[in-house]
């Protein structure tokens, strides 16, 4: 919320009237409502993108911004978050990443490291953990990157360079969960996660040349993807211009 706020206003906003925001259920999506003094529409588990989608092609003139958690955008929102980068949808979506379900009772999450003890995986998650921005950038995003909350000068560029972005943008924010993850990881509190941030954090250009097993359960941080690629509006304006001239010709 505050590197958010801080590219906002660095990037010269007084305030948030030209955004809107769609948010999920879960910790994370309570970060525009009720925080933010701004439009904000909080949708059913999962659903946030569709409904921010409709909102940017009725106002194609506000900044659309989706904010959610791993649970709500990389497990039952995965399929619209995938889409979306596929059709190079104009908004920009922050997904929190705790690792876990945090507020409904600690339980294992698409982004949670192998091994990690919770109370749907008591003897150690053996599922490999989703690389949502990867997927992401892979798909088709304009611009993805991940950075972890104790980053805060990159993660505060990133949102600068997402909003800013013309097409899909994607960033995924590392965020501690104290209460639920963290303690079941041996850490007692905040500042003992960022610590644990920063010595499983590694640079984008240094894990590219790691091994897989190198790599389990460390934090790949840097950007993903930024490229220029015509987004869905630009197809269906052009389509709809097409459609028009064709039916005056006829």
């Amino acid at each position: 919320m505050n590197c958010f706020l801080r590219a906002v206003h660095e990037l010269g906003h007084n305030d948030l009237r030209k955004f809107a925001f769609c948010s999920g259920i879960g910790c994370s999506a309570w970060i525009p409502s009720p925080y933010f003094e701004a439009d904000s529409i909080h949708t059913t588990h999962g659903r946030s993108i569709p409904v921010a989608i409709g909102v940017k092609l009725m106002r194609p003139d506000l900044n659309i911004v989706v904010f959610g958690g791993d649970g709500d955008l990389a497990a039952i929102g995965l399929s619209h978050l995938v889409h979306a980068a596929r059709r190079n949808m104009d908004i920009t979506v922050v997904m929190v990443n705790n690792m876990i379900y945090g507020m409904t009772g600690g339980q294992v999450a698409p982004t949670t490291p192998l091994g990690i003890k919770t109370t749907t995986t008591p003897y150690g998650s053996f599922d490999p953990p989703l690389d949502t921005v990867r997927i992401v950038a892979t798909a088709g995003a304009n611009y993805a990157a991940r950075w972890t909350t104790m980053h805060f000068k990159q993660l505060k560029q990133a949102m600068k360079t997402a909003v800013t972005t013309n097409g899909f943008a994607f960033i995924e924010a590392v965020s501690p969960c104290p209460t639920t993850f963290g303690r079941r990881i041996g850490l007692k509190d905040a500042t003992e996660m960022f610590q644990w941030f920063k010595q499983n954090s590694l640079p984008k250009e240094k894990a590219d040349k790691m091994t897989e097993k190198e790599l389990e359960n460390k934090i790949t941080v840097g950007k993903f993807a930024h490229r220029k690629r015509p987004t869905f509006t630009d197809y269906l304006h052009k389509a709809l211009k097409e459609a028009e001239k064709t039916a005056k010709e006829n």
